[in-house]
């Protein structure tokens, strides 16, 4: 039990009138990277590391007691450190924050839910492992709740309808040889997740990247699809790979891919696989 009067197991980090409303300040804590970000009246302190490709978090855009990661725009919960936009979904480690004589410190988070803000009470260093664990759990069944349905949306949700999939599968059977009929719904969508995400390494049907796909025309479709975050550097390769995977089926000469961010993507868009493969349970 640490003797909550003294700060020997705590780093500090800055002066009290050191950072303004909005300023922030790379530090490390235990020889790891931190970033003490001040918002408002409150501080934080979190892991100056994305957990989706570890590059640092230092510049990275605060919205909403949320910072976005620069480069390919996972976001992350200032006060838990729980992502909320994909690529990441691993959280990043909180701290602690107090402010005694004079300074802003900092420690490893004692519990999964404690505030980064002013006056923080220290508790016991030993709640740290248990309490990343339980937050994992805790995000990891929550999201569950709310997919296990949902998960399959990602392939039942186009509004190309089943009697209309059903009326060109039989305009297929009945065509004669050497005729083009158009594709079905179905050879579409399974044309399309042979278009894998680079970075997730899951198929865009089943990550619930694809919100339409239309005929219209004999041989044109077209389909409107999104991306994990709007600074996903894979977006033009997906975009162009959709295209060339929906024109090298029979019966359609033109795709054309629409690329859209409303409503914006959500993970509980993932089909279960999907969920099993990126270890969210």
């Amino acid at each position: 039990m640490n003797d909550t009067n003294t700060l020997d197991d705590w780093t500090p980090l800055a002066t009290i009138d050191e950072l303004q409303p909005g300023d922030r300040k790379s530090e490390l804590v235990d020889d790891e990277p931190v970033l003490l970000v001040r918002v408002g009246e409150e501080y934080f302190c979190i892991d100056d590391v994305c957990t989706h490709d570890g590059q640092p978090l230092t510049d990275g855009p605060i919205v909403d007691g949320e910072i976005t990661c620069p480069r390919h725009g996972a976001r992350f919960s200032l006060q838990t450190g729980q992502p909320t936009c994909m690529p990441a979904i691993e959280k990043i480690a909180t701290y602690e924050v107090q402010l005694s004589e004079g300074q802003v410190w900092a420690r490893p988070a004692q519990a999964a839910d404690s505030l980064a803000a002013p006056a923080v009470t220290p508790t016991d260093d030993g709640a740290d492992d248990g309490a990343d664990d339980g937050a994992d759990d805790g995000a990891e069944a929550e999201a569950d709740d709310g997919a296990a349905d949902e998960g399959e949306e990602a392939t039942e949700s186009l509004p190309v309808s089943e009697e209309e999939s059903e009326e060109e599968s039989e305009e297929g059977g009945e065509a004669g040889d050497g005729d083009s009929e158009p594709a079905d719904a179905v050879a579409m969508l399974e044309a399309l997740r042979e278009v894998i995400d680079p970075e997730l390494m899951i198929n865009i049907v089943d990550l619930g990247l694809i919100y339409d796909v239309r005929q219209d025309g004999d041989e044109v479709v077209s389909v409107d699809m999104t991306l994990t975050s709007p600074a996903c550097p894979a977006g033009p390769q997906l975009v162009q790979q959709s295209k060339m995977a929906l024109e090298r089926l029979e019966g359609i000469t033109e795709a054309q891919i629409n690329l859209v961010m409303t409503p914006p993507w959500t993970p509980e868009r993932m089909t279960d696989d999907a969920r099993d493969k990126l270890g969210i349970f």
